[in-house]
């Protein structure tokens, strides 16, 4: 299940946060309290049962919890002066407060990219591949362009276009000379970085040999 609270979108299927469509590193127990709090909003959650509930049957220090909210709010770049997200409830526990939309603006995306470790949501209209700080699909790596195509998903499916890179766009082992439509498990090449696309729905993607080395062309 997915909740978006934007601009952070929580996919509890995964287990993973997303913000525009880059995934947010969290440590294990630090997802499973804004997991326990996004599930309870808008209520507050006392400090006992988030001890009870992350630390069963053992004794963890009252730093150990406030070190833990201070990660996730870190994580959503949240101010405790000026809270958005989590509110501390004084003298009793906390609080999930942004607006959520069960399921999320995201679900009718229905597209990702999958590049080594890192996972991006694709929006719905043009998602822009480079290296480029405004990309979408930010790759920073040798043999990348700025800009260096782009994938425009659309009700009906996703197409992806080539810019003129100078190391070329290939879907499998075919180089781009025009718009191609993409398919779940297409292997997409930028150069010589490789990203595997994925639909929505389908199993998280897991590769049959090791992605190529991020090296130069």
């Amino acid at each position: 299940m997915r909740v978006a609270f934007p601009p952070f979108v929580l996919d509890t299927a995964m287990r993973q946060l997303f913000r525009g469509g880059a995934r947010v590193h969290l440590e294990p127990k630090a997802l499973e309290l804004l997991e326990l709090l996004v599930a309870r909003r808008p209520a507050a959650v006392s400090k006992t049962e988030i001890r009870e509930r992350l630390w069963p049957d053992t004794f963890v220090s009252e730093s150990s919890l406030s070190g833990l909210v201070a990660q996730v709010r870190k994580s959503l770049e949240d101010d405790r002066r000026q809270e958005r997200f989590v509110r501390t409830v004084h003298g009793f526990g906390y609080a999930f407060i942004a607006e959520a939309i069960p399921g999320g603006p995201l679900e009718t995306v229905a597209a990702r990219l999958v590049w080594e470790d890192a996972v991006f949501l694709l929006r719905p209209g043009e998602n822009v591949l480079g290296r480029s700080e405004e990309a979408q699909v930010r790759i920073d790596a040798p043999g990348v362009s700025r800009r260096h195509a782009r994938i425009v998903v659309t009700a009906d499916g996703a197409t992806i276009e080539d810019f003129a890179s100078k190391n070329g766009t290939f879907v499998g082992e075919r180089r781009l000379e025009g718009p191609a439509p993409l398919q779940d498990g297409d292997r997409v090449r930028l150069g010589r970085q490789l990203l595997v696309f994925r639909c929505a729905g389908s199993a998280a993607p897991t590769w049959t040999e090791s992605p190529p080395p991020r090296t130069g062309e």
